[in-house]
């Protein structure tokens, strides 16, 4: 996101707003290059409401003003309002989702950083689920065994590939590569160089982690271990 548009706007009339906009969506399937549409309500003005409309530069921001579609609805949105909307168009200067800067701190610690630091990222009822486990593992202390047991295993970094984020939830893929040092489920250490992908979903409560989905290949690090058959 680089560039976003405010519309500010007054009107009683917010539901038959609201389905214009839809509208608006239904008939620019397809055309549109706006990404992102959130509408708030002055807490303290009913009638007062502000849009913002995110777009990924300017020059987009324009080809989708210039859609035939959205003329005939601002023509019908103006009908809707007590006085013409106001537009302001800002370039985007800062965008930072602060949930995604504390998943990917989170990932560059792990094996870098004593378990005992990363807990201080986790809140203390956090919930880790891993489809390996037998049930999920609960709070901070629990984690840590778990860390440690990794720990103890392999040598290991995680490289974060991707992210996404939406309201309190954000999705990292990676990379974890590892050299296996240690036992690991019973299995002695082979010295081997590891690796496996996957994805963690995490959701946050006052900028700690409270809870992981875990999806990766274990099979696949198994078998780099030599304990499943081609």
């Amino acid at each position: 996101m680089t560039f976003v548009q405010l519309i500010d706007c007054r009107t009683d009339r917010f539901d038959e707003m609201n389905r214009l906009m839809d509208k608006w969506v239904e008939q620019t399937k397809g055309k549109r290059t706006a990404t992102h549409d959130v509408i708030g309500r002055d807490r303290s003005d009913g009638s007062h409401f502000v849009e913002i409309v995110e777009f990924p530069s300017y020059d987009e921001a324009m080809r989708n003003s210039h859609l035939p579609e959205t003329g005939r609805i601002y023509e019908e949105m103006v009908a809707l309002c007590d006085g013409p909307p106001v537009f302001t168009d800002l370039d985007v200067v800062r965008d930072e989702q602060l949930n995604v800067l504390v998943a990917r701190a989170f990932f560059t610690a792990m094996g870098r950083t004593p378990p005992d630091r990363i807990v201080d990222q986790l809140t203390d009822d956090y919930v880790d689920h891993d489809p390996s486990y037998p049930r999920p593992v609960q709070g901070r202390d629990g984690i840590r065994a778990v860390l440690e047991g990794w720990y103890g295993a392999f040598d290991f970094t995680f490289r974060v590939d991707d992210q996404m984020a939406e309201d309190d939830r954000v999705c990292s893929r990676w990379t974890w590569t590892a050299h296996h040092k240690g036992e690991f489920l019973g299995i002695p250490a082979t010295g081997q160089d590891v690796s496996m992908q996957g994805m963690t979903w995490q959701r946050f409560r006052e900028g700690r982690i409270c809870e992981s989905h875990w999806m990766y290949d274990r099979a696949g690090l198994m078998e780099q271990l030599g304990v499943l058959g081609d």
